[in-house]
């Protein structure tokens, strides 16, 4: 039986959400384990045994590690095609597979400058500009989300929920923690909580015990 490691609120939830997809789809059942990341968890030796990077998320299958989103993702959606987590089609996957990698290789690593500067810079002064300015491109890449919304039909890559739905979603629930207000995007509020609603969607974030809304007025 798959095996993912997952950080509550974490990137991980995009596989996550993807099995709890692929389980209604074909009853194929799976594992999970929570590695409290604030804890350290992650930095354990059996787990650097798997990901010696100290990463979220790992599947495991066959007692073999599998790490990164987008090598867990192509994985789950080759073996598993009739969740139909991506389009089938050739030139559509690639389409899909391109708004993936870029949602992995640039909107999140703004975000990991919004909450560890430290990673980037040293001293408080130079730390309070990196997060600003990683506040402010953030928020422009969740505006081009809430463009693709406005073609959303009804999801972002079209009648069957995604792993970029389960991204997009994620990074709503991370604006709200850089201090964006949900509200002031109602169209992609919409439609994440239109995500959210589905019941493989809302069973992952049962699991991890978090909720859409993080944003908390100043």
């Amino acid at each position: 039986m798959m095996k993912l490691y997952y950080g509550p609120g974490a990137c991980s939830f995009v596989p996550h959400a993807a099995l709890e997809v692929i389980k209604a789809a074909t009853g194929t059942d799976f594992e999970t384990q929570s590695v409290k990341l604030h804890k350290g968890e992650q930095r354990t030796p059996e787990y650097l045994a798997m990901n010696p990077l100290g990463l979220v998320p790992v599947l495991v299958e066959d007692g073999k590690p599998l790490t990164q989103i987008i090598a867990i993702c192509d994985y789950l959606d080759r073996r598993f095609s009739p969740a139909g987590l991506l389009p089938t089609g050739t030139w559509e996957r690639a389409q899909a597979m391109s708004t993936l990698a870029w949602m992995n290789n640039s909107v999140h690593p703004t975000f990991t400058h919004v909450f560890r500067p430290a990673n980037f810079a040293e001293g408080e002064a130079a730390q309070a500009d990196v997060r600003q300015l990683a506040v402010g491109k953030f928020r422009e890449h969740m505006e081009r989300i809430q463009s693709m919304v406005a073609h959303a039909s009804p999801w972002l890559l079209g009648d069957k929920l995604s792993f970029v739905d389960f991204y997009a979603l994620t990074f709503m629930r991370w604006g709200g923690f850089a201090g964006i207000d949900p509200a002031s995007m109602p169209a992609y509020q919409a439609y994440v909580e239109r995500v959210a609603d589905q019941a493989p969607v809302a069973s992952a974030m049962a699991r991890e015990g978090i909720k859409l809304d993080t944003f908390k007025a100043a």
